[in-house]
């Protein structure tokens, strides 16, 4: 059985893209992702939570609750927690939000009490999603021994967990092995984000690529989908063609 595959789209007309694409869910922003701005009322807010259509909203790639300066990481929760109040308004079905990363000579240990305390700060019912992330030294999410001390930190907070191909391959983690791992780090693997990338592994660098256009092998990229067994949301360039054709792609090799 195929999992629930789907698209990052345009946030203007999200259900007309997911239905553009063949896709059986969706996934967009609710606000500028370089903004600390609130998120606006929508227009389409009943439309979209009565959809049978699931919406997953990734919130701005600003956030980064465990930044020391507070200039950072006091906005960063506000944010968030903004980002969750207007995804409950259209009934999404999880917000995803980046690990984060010390931006000072702070040791890696430093950042995962930052996690909890951003997380029991939350008043939601929405999920949330931490994805892993392609860069950074110090970042909270990158490398999976990580992943293993921060849901030691936060896992009985029931948080969620997003896996992007891109930003493992890119982040030096390899493939062929990373489900299991991050399985055995964190209990749980809720989305997957399947980006092919533009660079090599352990590039550090986050460029996706369409599926089979990139550098990762192509087994990896559907051995990591048929392992994880959660729904997939693409993330790759383009608009409805591209976004058809990497659907495609993936259907004929997971069939």
């Amino acid at each position: 059985m195929l999992p629930a595959l789907g698209a990052h789209t345009d946030n203007q007309t999200p259900l007309a893209e997911a239905a553009a694409r063949g896709a059986d869910h969706v996934q967009i922003f609710l606000s500028n992702p370089q903004s600390w701005k609130k998120p606006l009322p929508r227009d389409d807010a009943d439309e979209l939570a009565s959809s049978p259509i699931p919406v997953y909203v990734h919130s701005p790639y600003l956030i980064n609750v465990v930044a020391e300066p507070s200039r950072i990481r006091i906005p960063s929760r506000r944010i968030l927690a903004e980002t969750c109040e207007a995804a409950w308004a259209i009934k999404a079905t999880a917000v995803v939000v980046h690990g984060g990363h010390l931006v000072g000579d702070e040791r890696i240990e430093e950042a995962f009490p930052r996690w909890r305390k951003a997380l029991a700060q939350l008043e939601t019912d929405i999920p949330v999603f931490i994805e892993n992330t392609a860069s950074g030294d110090k970042a909270a999410a990158r490398r999976v021994d990580d992943l293993r001390h921060l849901w030691g930190e936060i896992g009985d907070l029931e948080v969620g967990f997003v896996l992007d191909t891109c930003h493992a391959w890119a982040g030096g983690e390899p493939l062929d092995e990373v489900v299991e791992r991050v399985m055995e780090a964190t209990g749980r693997i809720d989305l997957v984000h399947l980006n092919d990338s533009r660079d090599p592994f352990d590039s550090r660098r986050d460029r996706h690529a369409n599926l089979g256009h990139g550098l990762i092998p192509e087994d990896q990229l559907v051995e990591v989908v048929r392992e994880a067994g959660a729904p997939v949301i693409i993330e790759t360039p383009g608009g409805v063609v591209e976004h058809v054709a990497d659907l495609e792609w993936l259907r004929r090799r997971l069939s």
